[in-house]
């Protein structure tokens, strides 16, 4: 049960990571494998989950049967993601360089922040 919390709040935070404009060949820079980590701001939800990722061509689209993550990451490494469990979803954004990134994110209960790391 606890794991299926931890994955419901790192859908919430890579949902918030996923819909601004990329170009493809720009955006591309980002492309890979990503391992991010989801804080929350509540004690009363999951804290410390790690997910990974993957970016191809600018778009985030992952999952690995527990979550699906998707979004997009613009030329200047601006990302927006949506992580979705179920019924759970989460919406997250901030800012990737080449090898690390940070934002925030909101889910309907729960909120805080993430740091990624290119793997």
């Amino acid at each position: 049960m606890e794991d299926f919390r931890k994955t419901g709040l790192a859908i919430r935070i890579l949902v918030c990571l996923g819909m601004s404009i990329a170009t493809p060949a720009a955006a591309a820079t980002f492309d890979g494998a990503w391992n991010v980590q989801i804080a929350s701001s509540s004690s009363a939800c999951p804290n410390g989950t790690t997910v990974s990722i993957g970016i191809n061509n600018g778009q985030v689209a992952s999952g690995n049967g527990m979550f699906m993550a998707s979004g997009r990451v613009a030329d200047a490494g601006t990302i927006n993601v949506t992580l979705s469990s179920g019924m759970k979803r989460a919406v997250g954004s901030g800012r990737l360089t080449a090898t690390s990134g940070s934002g925030t994110w909101h889910g309907v209960m729960c909120s805080g922040t993430w740091t990624a790391q290119r793997i």
